[in-house]
């Protein structure tokens, strides 16, 4: 068994991002996203739809036309090809982040 908030291992330098998968078969995958005072991040235009949970922190989304607030246990749903990015996070953000084509 593991546990999602003991491992401090891969804990990101300022400013950065790190990525763990978790789970991953042919249907979906799921990572565990640590950030830290990561700011600006490159946009994304998925293949697949994303739902994300942050489990801890804060942080900011940046869309096209808007952007999204999430505080911890917000989440929301990223439909496939939805241009978005990371504009900000706290220095203890984690995500849980799901990805389907079957979402």
């Amino acid at each position: 068994m593991k546990n999602l908030f003991t491992n401090s291992s891969n804990i990101p330098a300022k400013g950065s991002e790190t990525f763990e998968t978790l789970l991953e078969n042919r249907e979906f995958k799921i990572e565990k996203i640590l950030s830290n005072a990561f700011e600006n991040g490159e946009w994304y235009e998925q293949e697949s739809d994303e739902w994300v949970v942050l489990l801890r922190g804060s942080a900011v989304l940046e869309f096209e036309d808007f952007s999204q607030e999430l505080a911890c246990g917000d989440y929301l749903f990223i439909p496939k090809l939805q241009k978005h990015r990371v504009l900000k996070t706290s220095h203890d953000a984690m995500w849980l982040a799901v990805h389907s084509n079957a979402l």
